[in-house]
């Protein structure tokens, strides 16, 4: 329907996420100054609990996913879970609000307890869903108003995340300058409303495009495909694998694969082909068979499980930078062309960035890449995906020389302390790694994930992040209690409420040689995966071989 789908309906998805992610990262960047300094919490504490917030959000999104590819529609999916998102945030709102919800201000400790524990985590949690479930839908919702297979749009497939992420960083940029600025100099429930009412919006406008939007038809549920796929394999373990492929079973029906992706054989993980055995009744019930198809949906998740563990670590240093930067423009002079500038607003500058790279990116790298590699991309996803964990290692050596440079100049004249611009250099250089690497997962998960498994895919990338703030927190915790004992101080590289005691720069660095140990392991899983096209590719020259 020419009515239908493209650029025009994707207006509305990218209002949504550029409204929706005022609040969002203005909470992201600043809560962790939230916690601290309102509810009491330590700097450990208070990083811990924004980075295992980040990572439920992130983990809820595969809720979103699952729920949108199976139950109900992407809009309907982001209309209800937009609902409990706002509903977190007038809670968080509301907490703010009320001092009887606070701890009182002299409280120094364990501040966090009965009703005031009970608003703060009930909001969280709400929050979390809520959030989550609009992560997981709303890409997949603009990615699936053009058509892959069509040449044309699948080149228009790959500017629409590129466009995605440019409406996200224009909200982003509102929510870190305008936003964090009214939290911090007037007050935290201010900052917090202005978010709940700028989401309240985006779903106003997201709700506005249904008549604009094509919708995928809903498919069985993803994980009882899998697991069919895995009992049906396990059934026949001890059956022999024909071998020729095409005495495997399949339905090769047009009208069965009109919506569906009709996906040939390929060669990897052979033990699952056993779920394909045709048995010897001649109508097979189908926990007993499976099809060809149906195996290699299995297969394609499966062999995106590397690259997405391989992306993890990069996200850790992610959410150390996103907690600890803050924590470090404390403890510096915030003010930059004479006017005071809230570290929490320190993003702004990879934002900036980011705002012209993507046109750049979109309009001059992609076409003259396209002319040299043919790709509708330009370059791989892939590849893409592997230049933003290459920036990422830069950004965290780079942020363990800034550290020093800090700490010096603090124990040196705490009354003359550096400047919070010099924080834009490790932001800067991780922002470009994100523009690569997220857009890149977010795109090469929903372009490799069959129908059906679209929304639940693309929320792969949201995963690895989720697994990245979860494993951060981790590793603040196993760092302090390995440096404790082995450090001549006996302390650990990151304790107490004071940087200047720490060895924040240490910890950076840390993470700068696990990141490149992590891209070695990336360019494994790189080179060992075969993309769906490839597959088919070598399968029809195999078969003209024969």
């Amino acid at each position: 329907d020419g009515k239908k789908g493209g650029f025009r309906a994707c207006c509305f998805v990218f209002a949504l996420g550029a409204l929706e992610n005022i609040g969002f990262v203005a909470n992201m960047v600043s809560m962790v100054i939230y916690f601290h300094y309102l509810l009491k919490f330590d700097i450990p504490t208070s990083s811990n609990t924004l980075t295992n917030f980040l990572g439920s959000v992130c983990l809820l999104s595969l809720l979103g996913g699952f729920i949108s590819d199976t139950y109900l529609n992407r809009l309907y999916t982001i209309l209800i879970f937009g609902s409990l998102e706002v509903i977190g945030l007038s809670m968080v709102t509301i907490q703010a609000y009320s001092k009887d919800l606070r701890p009182d201000i002299t409280c120094e400790k364990s501040c966090i307890k009965g009703g005031i524990a009970l608003m703060f985590y009930g909001s969280l949690s709400i929050l979390a869903i809520g959030t989550g479930g609009v992560k997981g839908a709303l890409p997949a919702l603009g990615a699936d108003q053009f058509d892959s297979k069509d040449p044309k749009g699948a080149k228009q497939l790959g500017s629409y995340f590129n466009w995605y992420m440019l409406s996200t960083t224009f909200g982003a940029m509102i929510g870190v300058t305008f936003v964090v600025w009214v939290s911090i100099n007037k007050d935290w429930y201010w900052g917090f409303f202005m978010g709940t009412m700028a989401a309240i919006v985006g779903f106003i406008a997201i709700a506005l495009g249904k008549p604009f939007y094509h919708y995928p038809p809903l498919r069985s549920s993803p994980l009882l495909r899998i697991a069919q796929i895995i009992v049906v394999a396990f059934k026949n373990r001890r059956l022999t694998l024909p071998e020729n492929p095409d005495e495997l079973f399949e339905i090769n029906d047009i009208d069965k694969y009109q919506y569906d992706e009709k996906l040939p054989h390929t060669n990897q993980f052979r033990l699952l082909d056993k779920a394909a055995i045709v048995p010897l009744e001649t109508f097979p019930q189908p926990w007993k068979v499976c099809t060809v198809t149906q195996v290699e949906e299995v297969k394609v998740l499966t062999r995106m499980l590397p690259i997405l563990a391989s992306t993890i670590i990069m996200n850790t240093c992610l959410a150390q930078l996103q907690t600890f930067s803050v924590l470090q423009g404390a403890f510096m002079d915030q003010h930059i062309l004479g006017k005071k500038f809230p570290p929490a607003s320190i993003p702004i500058f990879p934002l900036v960035f980011m705002t012209f790279l993507i046109p750049i990116y979109e309009f001059v790298v992609v076409p003259f890449a396209r002319k040299i590699t043919g790709h509708p991309s330009g370059i791989t996803q892939l590849q893409r995906v592997g230049v933003g964990l290459i920036l990422s290692i830069i950004s965290m050596g780079v942020a363990g020389i800034i550290e020093v440079k800090r700490r010096d100049q603090s124990i040196k004249d705490p009354f003359n302390p550096i400047s919070l611009f010099w924080l834009s250099f490790q932001y800067g250089i991780f922002g470009l790694a994100g523009m690569f690497t997220i857009v890149g997962l977010m795109e090469f998960f929903y372009k490799e994930a069959p129908s059906g498994m679209k929304s639940l895919a693309t929320s792969f990338a949201w995963l690895s992040l989720s697994f990245g703030y979860f494993l951060s927190s981790a590793f603040v915790d196993i760092m302090n209690a390995v440096t404790k004992k082995i450090a001549p101080s006996k302390k650990g590289w990151i304790e107490g409420d004071n940087l200047d005691e720490s060895n924040l720069n240490l910890f950076y660095w840390f993470l700068a040689v696990l990141s490149t140990l992590n891209f070695v392991v990336y360019l494994l899983c790189a080179s060992w995966y075969k993309y769906k096209e490839d597959t088919a590719e070598s399968e029809t020259e195999s078969r003209n071989d024969q």
